[in-house]
């Protein structure tokens, strides 16, 4: 259910599940794992085969869960969110088509959302009396703030591409979502992770600029 190619410094991640709209299933989740745990290009590209980027978790699987076993499905996709969040690349998600609840949260761990005109995104879950539980109550007001996150989860509703790049859910609109993931795999590999890591650095400022001299100076160091 998750198909990967590489080349010219890209991983190609597709949620290859088109006639369920890409739904994730547990086994697919461990897939997409195992496929970003092995990967070592500088970008990876995640996106959906077919006419959907991802519908979120399998509602069939979910509704046959238990308590116990719903802790685990949620700290498994919590996982694969994780990895992808952490990777020491740059992550892009090219978003064509619908994006729902698990999709919207997938796409949140990755460092840059690019739809084209045609997507859609929303929290759905609501509306079925739950909620996504990736990660994305905690990601999505760190992406849009608390007011607009409240907004997307609470009503459940759906988000053109226009409006998801207003909100700073998505970074472009594009029809051509992976020349993205092309203009960065064009970048030197060792900037880029430098400059994520440097992004991503939560400590003190005065700690942050000390650790950025010397990233800067190590890079320097590498040029010809």
């Amino acid at each position: 259910m998750v198909q990967t190619t590489s080349g010219d410094g890209i991983r190609t991640l597709t949620l290859d599940r088109p006639d369920q709209r890409n739904a994730l299933t547990s086994t697919a989740l461990r897939d997409l794992e195992a496929a970003v745990e092995s990967a070592t290009e500088s970008v990876l590209y995640l996106h959906g085969a077919g006419e959907a980027f991802c519908a979120g978790a399998d509602l069939d699987e979910v509704k046959a869960l238990d308590s116990e076993s719903a802790e685990t499905f949620a700290a498994l996709g919590q996982r694969v969110a994780r990895t992808l969040e952490s990777y020491d690349g740059t992550v892009v998600a090219g978003i064509d088509g619908a994006a729902r609840g698990g999709g919207v949260e997938l796409a949140l761990a990755c460092d840059i959302r690019v739809a084209t005109p045609d997507a859609t995104l929303a929290e759905t879950g609501v509306k079925l009396g739950l909620f996504g539980a990736w990660g994305g109550t905690a990601r999505l007001p760190d992406i849009v703030g608390t007011g607009d996150a409240l907004d997307i989860a609470l009503s459940g509703r759906t988000l053109d591409a226009k409006t998801a790049l207003q909100m700073g859910l998505v970074s472009r609109v594009t029809a051509e979502p992976r020349a993205v993931a092309e203009e960065l795999a064009a970048v030197d590999a060792d900037a880029l992770r430098v400059l994520k890591a440097r992004i991503h650095d939560d400590a003190d400022r005065e700690t942050q600029e000390r650790r950025e001299q010397q990233a800067f100076a190590d890079l320097n160091a590498e040029i010809e």
